[in-house]
Protein backbone atom coordinates (compact mmCIF):
# COMPACT_ATOMS: atom_id res chain seq x y z
CA UNK A 1 0.00 0.00 0.00
CA UNK A 2 2.85 2.48 0.67
CA UNK A 3 3.61 2.86 -3.11
CA UNK A 4 0.09 4.82 -3.26
CA UNK A 5 1.85 7.44 -1.02
CA UNK A 6 5.29 8.39 -2.51
CA UNK A 7 7.77 11.10 -1.75
CA UNK A 8 8.11 12.33 1.90
CA UNK A 9 8.29 9.47 4.12
CA UNK A 10 6.79 10.24 7.26
CA UNK A 11 3.79 12.73 6.10
CA UNK A 12 2.97 9.25 4.04
CA UNK A 13 2.68 6.49 6.31
CA UNK A 14 0.56 9.25 8.66
CA UNK A 15 -1.75 9.45 5.85
CA UNK A 16 -1.84 6.27 4.81
CA UNK A 17 -2.45 4.87 8.39
CA UNK A 18 -5.05 7.70 9.11
CA UNK A 19 -6.96 7.02 5.95
CA UNK A 20 -7.28 3.08 6.51
CA UNK A 21 -8.38 4.30 10.21
CA UNK A 22 -12.68 3.97 10.49
CA UNK A 23 -14.39 6.15 12.61
CA UNK A 24 -15.18 3.34 15.43
CA UNK A 25 -11.59 3.44 16.35
CA UNK A 26 -11.49 6.89 18.66
CA UNK A 27 -8.22 5.82 20.86
CA UNK A 28 -5.44 7.85 19.49
CA UNK A 29 -3.60 3.94 18.85
CA UNK A 30 -2.83 2.77 15.48
CA UNK A 31 -2.13 -1.20 14.71
CA UNK A 32 -0.64 -1.65 11.40
CA UNK A 33 -2.31 -4.44 10.50
CA UNK A 34 -0.85 -7.37 8.02
CA UNK A 35 -3.01 -8.93 4.71
CA UNK A 36 -5.42 -11.84 5.84
CA UNK A 37 -5.25 -11.23 9.63
CA UNK A 38 -7.88 -8.71 11.07
CA UNK A 39 -6.44 -5.41 13.65
CA UNK A 40 -8.66 -6.55 16.32
CA UNK A 41 -7.58 -10.09 16.86
CA UNK A 42 -4.23 -9.16 17.24
CA UNK A 43 -4.71 -6.94 20.18
CA UNK A 44 -7.13 -9.75 21.53
CA UNK A 45 -4.32 -12.25 21.49
CA UNK A 46 -1.43 -13.19 23.02
CA UNK A 47 0.93 -12.95 20.01
CA UNK A 48 1.26 -9.08 20.43
CA UNK A 49 1.09 -6.29 17.29
CA UNK A 50 3.53 -6.49 15.00
CA UNK A 51 3.53 -2.22 14.65
CA UNK A 52 2.04 -0.03 17.49
CA UNK A 53 1.97 3.44 17.38
CA UNK A 54 0.72 5.49 20.29
CA UNK A 55 -0.51 9.36 19.15
CA UNK A 56 2.46 10.85 21.12
CA UNK A 57 5.09 8.44 18.89
CA UNK A 58 3.19 9.18 16.17
CA UNK A 59 2.79 13.00 16.50
CA UNK A 60 7.13 12.70 16.59
CA UNK A 61 6.57 12.47 12.61
CA UNK A 62 6.03 16.05 12.46
CA UNK A 63 9.80 17.11 13.79
CA UNK A 64 11.26 15.37 11.24
CA UNK A 65 9.96 17.82 8.31
CA UNK A 66 7.54 20.36 10.05
CA UNK A 67 6.97 22.75 7.21
CA UNK A 68 5.79 19.72 4.69
CA UNK A 69 4.01 18.08 7.59
CA UNK A 70 2.00 20.21 10.10
CA UNK A 71 -0.82 21.48 7.86
CA UNK A 72 -1.56 17.74 7.36
CA UNK A 73 -1.74 16.45 10.85
CA UNK A 74 -4.38 16.85 12.98
CA UNK A 75 -5.57 15.61 16.54
CA UNK A 76 -8.20 13.94 15.20
CA UNK A 77 -7.28 10.32 14.50
CA UNK A 78 -9.65 8.71 12.30
CA UNK A 79 -10.42 8.81 8.37
CA UNK A 80 -13.21 11.11 8.66
CA UNK A 81 -11.42 14.42 7.44
CA UNK A 82 -9.65 12.51 4.66
CA UNK A 83 -13.01 11.13 3.19
CA UNK A 84 -14.37 14.89 3.36
CA UNK A 85 -11.79 15.43 1.33
CA UNK A 86 -11.33 12.40 -1.21
CA UNK A 87 -15.02 12.86 -1.73
CA UNK A 88 -14.52 16.23 -3.34
CA UNK A 89 -11.28 14.87 -4.95
CA UNK A 90 -13.43 12.03 -6.71
CA UNK A 91 -16.29 14.07 -7.47
CA UNK A 92 -13.94 16.52 -9.39
CA UNK A 93 -12.14 13.97 -11.58
CA UNK A 94 -15.44 12.18 -12.14
CA UNK A 95 -16.98 15.12 -13.67
CA UNK A 96 -14.01 16.26 -15.52
CA UNK A 97 -13.43 13.17 -17.19
CA UNK A 98 -17.39 13.18 -18.18
CA UNK A 99 -17.17 16.53 -19.11
CA UNK A 100 -14.68 16.02 -21.71
CA UNK A 101 -15.88 12.73 -22.84
CA UNK A 102 -19.49 13.62 -23.49
CA UNK A 103 -19.13 16.79 -25.47
CA UNK A 104 -22.99 16.61 -26.03
CA UNK A 105 -24.83 15.37 -23.08
CA UNK A 106 -26.88 17.97 -21.19
CA UNK A 107 -26.14 18.45 -17.49
CA UNK A 108 -28.44 16.24 -16.32
CA UNK A 109 -27.06 13.30 -18.08
CA UNK A 110 -23.81 13.72 -16.64
CA UNK A 111 -24.72 14.15 -12.93
CA UNK A 112 -26.72 10.89 -13.28
CA UNK A 113 -23.53 9.34 -14.87
CA UNK A 114 -21.81 10.86 -11.92
CA UNK A 115 -24.31 9.61 -9.27
CA UNK A 116 -23.32 6.09 -10.31
CA UNK A 117 -19.84 6.52 -10.62
CA UNK A 118 -19.42 7.94 -7.05
CA UNK A 119 -22.20 6.71 -5.43
CA UNK A 120 -21.01 4.27 -1.98
CA UNK A 121 -22.03 1.15 -4.00
CA UNK A 122 -19.64 1.43 -6.91
CA UNK A 123 -16.81 3.20 -4.60
CA UNK A 124 -17.11 -0.27 -2.77
CA UNK A 125 -16.36 -1.93 -5.86
CA UNK A 126 -13.17 -0.16 -6.69
CA UNK A 127 -12.28 -0.46 -2.90
CA UNK A 128 -12.22 -4.28 -3.26
CA UNK A 129 -9.64 -4.01 -6.32
CA UNK A 130 -7.33 -2.48 -4.26
CA UNK A 131 -8.20 -5.07 -1.84
CA UNK A 132 -8.37 -2.35 1.05
CA UNK A 133 -10.53 -4.54 3.23
CA UNK A 134 -7.40 -6.57 4.13
CA UNK A 135 -5.47 -3.18 4.89
CA UNK A 136 -8.20 -1.21 7.39
CA UNK A 137 -7.73 -0.19 10.70
CA UNK A 138 -11.38 -1.05 13.24
CA UNK A 139 -12.19 -1.50 16.48
CA UNK A 140 -13.53 -5.08 17.67
CA UNK A 141 -17.12 -5.30 17.70
CA UNK A 142 -20.13 -5.58 15.89
CA UNK A 143 -20.18 -2.51 13.93
CA UNK A 144 -18.82 -3.99 10.35
CA UNK A 145 -20.12 -7.77 11.00
CA UNK A 146 -22.78 -7.27 8.39
CA UNK A 147 -21.52 -7.20 4.75
CA UNK A 148 -23.45 -3.70 3.81
CA UNK A 149 -21.43 -1.67 6.64
CA UNK A 150 -18.64 -3.38 6.05
CA UNK A 151 -18.32 -2.62 2.23
CA UNK A 152 -19.80 1.11 3.50
CA UNK A 153 -17.03 1.51 5.22
CA UNK A 154 -14.42 0.15 2.70
CA UNK A 155 -16.01 3.30 -0.10
CA UNK A 156 -15.26 5.37 3.10
CA UNK A 157 -11.51 4.34 3.22
CA UNK A 158 -11.39 4.28 -0.89
CA UNK A 159 -12.31 8.24 -0.21
CA UNK A 160 -10.32 8.60 2.55
CA UNK A 161 -7.02 7.08 0.49
CA UNK A 162 -8.05 9.34 -2.37
CA UNK A 163 -7.81 12.49 -0.36
CA UNK A 164 -4.50 10.96 1.40
CA UNK A 165 -2.99 10.58 -2.37
CA UNK A 166 -4.10 13.81 -3.09
CA UNK A 167 -2.49 15.69 -0.14
CA UNK A 168 0.89 13.26 -0.83
CA UNK A 169 1.29 13.53 -5.01
CA UNK A 170 -1.06 16.13 -5.88
CA UNK A 171 -3.73 16.05 -8.39
CA UNK A 172 -2.17 14.33 -10.56
CA UNK A 173 -0.76 11.04 -8.69
CA UNK A 174 -4.68 10.86 -7.54
CA UNK A 175 -6.12 11.72 -11.00
CA UNK A 176 -3.69 8.43 -12.43
CA UNK A 177 -5.19 5.87 -9.51
CA UNK A 178 -8.62 6.89 -9.85
CA UNK A 179 -8.14 7.05 -13.99
CA UNK A 180 -6.21 3.27 -13.79
CA UNK A 181 -9.42 2.13 -11.53
CA UNK A 182 -12.15 3.57 -14.21
CA UNK A 183 -11.56 5.00 -17.15
CA UNK A 184 -9.41 3.40 -20.17
CA UNK A 185 -9.22 6.50 -22.13
CA UNK A 186 -7.65 9.64 -22.92
CA UNK A 187 -10.22 12.91 -22.99
CA UNK A 188 -9.43 14.78 -26.04
CA UNK A 189 -9.93 18.84 -26.63
CA UNK A 190 -11.49 21.16 -29.05
CA UNK A 191 -8.91 23.69 -30.84
CA UNK A 192 -5.68 22.92 -28.96
CA UNK A 193 -3.97 25.67 -30.03
CA UNK A 194 -6.23 29.41 -29.26
CA UNK A 195 -9.10 30.62 -30.88
CA UNK A 196 -8.50 34.39 -30.32
CA UNK A 197 -8.36 34.62 -33.80
CA UNK A 198 -12.05 34.55 -33.98
CA UNK A 199 -12.46 37.91 -31.59
CA UNK A 200 -11.95 40.55 -35.20
CA UNK A 201 -15.46 38.81 -36.40
CA UNK A 202 -17.28 38.79 -33.63
CA UNK A 203 -19.03 41.39 -31.22
CA UNK A 204 -19.54 39.40 -28.59
CA UNK A 205 -16.31 37.82 -28.06
CA UNK A 206 -14.82 41.81 -28.38
CA UNK A 207 -16.75 42.69 -25.90
CA UNK A 208 -15.96 39.99 -23.66
CA UNK A 209 -12.14 41.15 -24.38
CA UNK A 210 -13.05 44.12 -21.36
CA UNK A 211 -14.26 41.40 -18.77
CA UNK A 212 -10.57 39.85 -19.76
CA UNK A 213 -9.03 43.50 -18.64
CA UNK A 214 -11.04 43.44 -15.62
CA UNK A 215 -9.84 40.40 -13.85
CA UNK A 216 -6.09 40.09 -15.56
CA UNK A 217 -6.49 37.01 -17.12
CA UNK A 218 -6.48 36.12 -21.02
CA UNK A 219 -7.86 33.49 -22.14
CA UNK A 220 -6.39 31.16 -25.06
CA UNK A 221 -9.86 29.60 -25.75
CA UNK A 222 -12.40 33.13 -25.41
CA UNK A 223 -15.27 31.19 -26.87
CA UNK A 224 -15.16 28.68 -23.40
CA UNK A 225 -15.69 32.17 -21.52
CA UNK A 226 -18.43 32.88 -24.05
CA UNK A 227 -20.08 29.70 -23.43
CA UNK A 228 -19.83 30.60 -19.72
CA UNK A 229 -21.95 33.76 -19.71
CA UNK A 230 -24.56 32.34 -22.00
CA UNK A 231 -27.41 31.37 -20.04
CA UNK A 232 -29.82 28.88 -21.39
CA UNK A 233 -32.74 30.56 -22.95
CA UNK A 234 -30.35 31.40 -25.84
CA UNK A 235 -30.54 28.63 -28.91
CA UNK A 236 -27.61 26.44 -29.76
CA UNK A 237 -25.33 28.83 -32.22
CA UNK A 238 -21.68 28.16 -33.96
CA UNK A 239 -19.83 30.39 -31.66
CA UNK A 240 -20.26 29.16 -28.29
CA UNK A 241 -21.89 25.15 -29.44
CA UNK A 242 -24.15 25.26 -26.73
CA UNK A 243 -24.98 27.37 -23.39
CA UNK A 244 -23.45 27.17 -19.77
CA UNK A 245 -25.67 24.15 -18.05
CA UNK A 246 -22.84 22.19 -18.89
CA UNK A 247 -20.03 24.26 -18.17
CA UNK A 248 -22.11 25.00 -14.52
CA UNK A 249 -21.88 21.09 -13.47
CA UNK A 250 -18.14 20.91 -13.85
CA UNK A 251 -18.11 24.46 -11.86
CA UNK A 252 -20.02 23.46 -8.95
CA UNK A 253 -17.13 20.59 -8.53
CA UNK A 254 -14.07 22.34 -8.99
CA UNK A 255 -15.41 24.99 -6.18
CA UNK A 256 -16.24 22.13 -4.02
CA UNK A 257 -12.94 20.85 -4.36
CA UNK A 258 -10.69 24.05 -3.87
CA UNK A 259 -13.27 24.99 -0.89
CA UNK A 260 -12.57 21.56 0.80
CA UNK A 261 -8.75 21.66 0.32
CA UNK A 262 -8.37 25.00 1.43
CA UNK A 263 -10.76 24.52 4.89
CA UNK A 264 -9.05 20.64 5.34
CA UNK A 265 -5.61 22.13 5.46
CA UNK A 266 -6.51 25.42 7.88
CA UNK A 267 -9.00 23.86 10.00
CA UNK A 268 -6.71 20.39 11.02
CA UNK A 269 -9.10 20.06 14.72
CA UNK A 270 -12.44 20.62 12.76
CA UNK A 271 -14.58 17.72 12.63
CA UNK A 272 -16.48 16.80 9.10
CA UNK A 273 -19.59 18.32 9.96
CA UNK A 274 -18.02 21.64 10.60
CA UNK A 275 -16.28 21.29 7.75
CA UNK A 276 -18.86 20.96 5.49
CA UNK A 277 -21.20 24.05 7.62
CA UNK A 278 -17.76 26.17 6.99
CA UNK A 279 -18.15 25.12 3.02
CA UNK A 280 -21.69 25.33 2.63
CA UNK A 281 -21.26 29.38 3.74
CA UNK A 282 -18.67 29.55 1.36
CA UNK A 283 -20.06 27.57 -2.08
CA UNK A 284 -23.76 28.49 -2.31
CA UNK A 285 -25.74 30.24 -4.52
CA UNK A 286 -25.73 34.06 -1.95
CA UNK A 287 -22.21 33.94 -2.16
CA UNK A 288 -21.44 32.64 -5.65
CA UNK A 289 -24.21 35.49 -6.84
CA UNK A 290 -22.33 38.28 -4.59
CA UNK A 291 -19.15 37.49 -6.01
CA UNK A 292 -20.58 37.19 -9.27
CA UNK A 293 -22.44 41.00 -9.09
CA UNK A 294 -19.13 42.54 -7.93
CA UNK A 295 -17.21 41.22 -10.98
CA UNK A 296 -19.77 42.79 -13.10
CA UNK A 297 -20.79 39.45 -14.52
CA UNK A 298 -24.18 40.15 -14.99
CA UNK A 299 -22.72 42.59 -17.76
CA UNK A 300 -21.53 40.35 -20.06
CA UNK A 301 -24.29 37.52 -19.83
CA UNK A 302 -25.48 36.39 -23.48
CA UNK A 303 -29.30 36.67 -23.54
CA UNK A 304 -31.93 36.61 -25.94
CA UNK A 305 -32.67 39.79 -25.39
CA UNK A 306 -32.13 41.52 -28.70
CA UNK A 307 -32.78 45.24 -27.40
CA UNK A 308 -29.04 45.09 -25.61
CA UNK A 309 -30.76 46.85 -22.40
CA UNK A 310 -28.97 45.63 -18.83
CA UNK A 311 -30.83 42.42 -17.45
CA UNK A 312 -31.89 41.76 -13.82
CA UNK A 313 -30.64 38.35 -12.93
CA UNK A 314 -31.78 36.48 -10.16
CA UNK A 315 -29.62 34.92 -7.36
CA UNK A 316 -29.66 31.22 -9.11
CA UNK A 317 -28.40 32.75 -12.16
CA UNK A 318 -25.82 34.82 -11.43
CA UNK A 319 -24.40 31.72 -9.42
CA UNK A 320 -24.63 30.02 -12.20
CA UNK A 321 -22.09 32.33 -14.54
CA UNK A 322 -19.59 32.35 -11.57
CA UNK A 323 -19.74 28.26 -11.56
CA UNK A 324 -19.63 28.56 -15.13
CA UNK A 325 -16.79 31.14 -15.07
CA UNK A 326 -14.86 28.81 -12.74
CA UNK A 327 -15.15 25.69 -15.37
CA UNK A 328 -14.21 28.01 -17.99
CA UNK A 329 -10.91 29.19 -16.32
CA UNK A 330 -10.13 25.19 -14.90
CA UNK A 331 -10.55 24.35 -18.69
CA UNK A 332 -8.44 26.70 -20.46
CA UNK A 333 -5.86 27.78 -17.56
CA UNK A 334 -5.31 24.93 -14.50
CA UNK A 335 -6.33 24.33 -10.94
CA UNK A 336 -3.81 27.31 -9.98
CA UNK A 337 -5.73 29.84 -10.79
CA UNK A 338 -8.86 28.86 -9.83
CA UNK A 339 -6.98 28.48 -6.81
CA UNK A 340 -5.92 31.65 -6.88
CA UNK A 341 -9.38 33.59 -7.62
CA UNK A 342 -10.98 31.97 -4.91
CA UNK A 343 -8.09 33.03 -2.80
CA UNK A 344 -8.32 36.27 -3.71
CA UNK A 345 -12.64 36.76 -3.90
CA UNK A 346 -14.10 33.53 -1.43
CA UNK A 347 -11.75 32.62 1.28
CA UNK A 348 -11.22 36.28 2.95
CA UNK A 349 -15.10 36.08 2.99
CA UNK A 350 -14.60 33.11 6.06
CA UNK A 351 -13.77 35.57 8.50
CA UNK A 352 -16.75 37.14 8.37
CA UNK A 353 -19.03 34.36 7.87
CA UNK A 354 -17.69 33.02 11.09
CA UNK A 355 -18.24 36.33 13.19
CA UNK A 356 -21.79 36.87 11.85
CA UNK A 357 -22.37 33.48 12.39
CA UNK A 358 -23.34 33.10 8.71
CA UNK A 359 -22.41 29.38 8.57
CA UNK A 360 -26.25 28.52 7.78
CA UNK A 361 -28.74 29.67 5.55
CA UNK A 362 -31.32 31.65 7.69
CA UNK A 363 -34.34 28.47 7.77
CA UNK A 364 -31.87 26.35 9.14
CA UNK A 365 -30.55 28.70 11.75
CA UNK A 366 -34.13 30.23 12.86
CA UNK A 367 -34.89 26.12 13.29
CA UNK A 368 -32.30 25.68 15.88
CA UNK A 369 -33.21 28.99 17.15
CA UNK A 370 -36.78 27.57 17.76
CA UNK A 371 -35.32 23.85 19.01
CA UNK A 372 -33.42 25.49 21.55
CA UNK A 373 -36.84 26.59 23.53
CA UNK A 374 -38.41 23.08 23.32
CA UNK A 375 -40.03 22.03 26.38
CA UNK A 376 -38.52 19.02 27.87
CA UNK A 377 -40.95 15.55 27.52
CA UNK A 378 -42.81 17.33 25.08
CA UNK A 379 -42.36 17.29 21.02
CA UNK A 380 -40.25 20.42 19.38
CA UNK A 381 -42.22 23.69 18.42
CA UNK A 382 -41.10 24.14 14.62
CA UNK A 383 -40.61 27.02 12.63
CA UNK A 384 -44.38 26.90 10.11
CA UNK A 385 -44.09 28.78 6.61
CA UNK A 386 -47.32 29.30 4.86
CA UNK A 387 -47.27 31.23 1.43
CA UNK A 388 -50.16 34.12 2.16
CA UNK A 389 -49.90 35.80 -1.66
CA UNK A 390 -48.79 35.48 -5.21
CA UNK A 391 -48.37 37.96 -7.74
CA UNK A 392 -47.79 38.99 -11.19
CA UNK A 393 -47.69 36.48 -14.33
CA UNK A 394 -46.36 33.25 -14.68
CA UNK A 395 -42.98 33.69 -15.98
CA UNK A 396 -42.13 36.51 -13.35
CA UNK A 397 -44.30 35.66 -10.24
CA UNK A 398 -43.63 37.29 -6.18
CA UNK A 399 -44.42 34.99 -3.50
CA UNK A 400 -45.32 36.34 0.19
CA UNK A 401 -44.82 34.08 2.81
CA UNK A 402 -45.11 34.21 6.62
CA UNK A 403 -43.19 31.86 9.35
CA UNK A 404 -45.36 31.31 12.49
CA UNK A 405 -43.95 29.62 15.56
CA UNK A 406 -46.15 28.69 18.05
CA UNK A 407 -49.14 30.07 16.25
CA UNK A 408 -47.06 33.52 16.24
CA UNK A 409 -46.50 34.71 12.77
CA UNK A 410 -42.72 36.19 14.05
CA UNK A 411 -41.29 37.22 10.11
CA UNK A 412 -42.57 38.08 6.55
CA UNK A 413 -40.35 38.15 3.31
CA UNK A 414 -40.91 38.05 -0.43
CA UNK A 415 -39.15 36.97 -3.17
CA UNK A 416 -39.51 35.54 -7.25
CA UNK A 417 -39.74 31.48 -5.53
CA UNK A 418 -41.37 30.46 -2.83
CA UNK A 419 -38.23 29.40 -1.28
CA UNK A 420 -36.42 33.10 -1.44
CA UNK A 421 -39.02 34.33 0.32
CA UNK A 422 -38.88 31.28 3.08
CA UNK A 423 -35.41 32.49 3.08
CA UNK A 424 -36.96 36.11 3.35
CA UNK A 425 -39.02 35.37 6.35
CA UNK A 426 -36.72 33.49 8.22
CA UNK A 427 -34.28 36.06 8.35
CA UNK A 428 -37.15 39.20 8.84
CA UNK A 429 -37.48 36.43 12.19
CA UNK A 430 -34.08 35.91 13.29
CA UNK A 431 -33.84 40.27 13.52
CA UNK A 432 -36.89 40.48 15.20
CA UNK A 433 -38.21 37.65 17.73
CA UNK A 434 -35.93 38.12 21.07
CA UNK A 435 -34.31 34.45 20.94
CA UNK A 436 -32.04 33.62 23.91
CA UNK A 437 -29.69 31.43 21.76
CA UNK A 438 -28.86 33.91 19.34
CA UNK A 439 -28.47 36.55 21.82
CA UNK A 440 -25.89 34.65 24.10
CA UNK A 441 -24.17 34.00 20.46
CA UNK A 442 -24.12 37.50 19.96
CA UNK A 443 -22.73 38.40 23.19
CA UNK A 444 -19.61 35.72 22.86
CA UNK A 445 -18.73 36.83 19.26
CA UNK A 446 -18.47 40.36 20.81
CA UNK A 447 -16.72 39.55 23.54
CA UNK A 448 -13.66 37.76 21.88
CA UNK A 449 -13.91 39.18 18.57
CA UNK A 450 -14.35 42.84 19.42
CA UNK A 451 -11.59 44.34 17.83
CA UNK A 452 -12.23 41.92 15.03
CA UNK A 453 -15.57 43.33 14.46
CA UNK A 454 -14.65 46.87 14.44
CA UNK A 455 -12.28 46.60 11.83
CA UNK A 456 -15.25 44.74 9.95
CA UNK A 457 -17.58 47.32 10.07
CA UNK A 458 -15.27 49.93 9.29
CA UNK A 459 -13.71 47.64 5.93
CA UNK A 460 -17.64 47.38 5.12
CA UNK A 461 -18.46 51.18 5.95
CA UNK A 462 -15.62 52.21 3.66
CA UNK A 463 -16.63 49.80 0.92
CA UNK A 464 -20.37 51.12 0.55
CA UNK A 465 -18.36 54.75 0.89
CA UNK A 466 -16.22 53.89 -2.34
CA UNK A 467 -19.86 52.12 -4.36
CA UNK A 468 -21.62 55.60 -3.67
CA UNK A 469 -18.74 57.49 -4.55
CA UNK A 470 -18.66 55.59 -8.06
CA UNK A 471 -22.05 55.77 -8.40
CA UNK A 472 -21.93 59.55 -8.13
CA UNK A 473 -19.36 59.56 -10.21
CA UNK A 474 -21.05 57.89 -13.10
CA UNK A 475 -24.31 59.83 -12.71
Amino acid sequence: MTRLLPGKQPAGSYLLVTSLTTGAIRAPICVINTPGRPADKKINSSCGTEAYLRGDEMSSLLLTEPDQISALFSRINHNERLEFLGDAVVEFLTSVHLYYLFPSLEEGGLATYRTAIVQNQHLAMLAKKLELDRFMLYAHGPDLCRESDLRHAMANCFEALIGAVYLEGGLEESRQLFGRLLFNTEVSVQEPQSDRQLIETSPVLQKLTSFEDSIGVLFTHVRLLARAFTLRTVGFNHLTLGHNQRMEFLGDSIMQLVATEYLFIHFPDHHEGHLTLLRSSLVNNRTQAKVAEELGMQEFAITNDKTKRPVALRTKTLADLLESFIAALYIDKDLEYVHTFMNVCFFPRLKEFILNQDWNDPKSQLQQCCLTLRTEGKEPDIPLYKTLQTVGPSHARTYTVAVYFKGERIGCGKGPSIQQAEMGAAMDALEKYNFPQMAHQKRFIERKYRQELKEMRRERERQEKETDDGAEARK
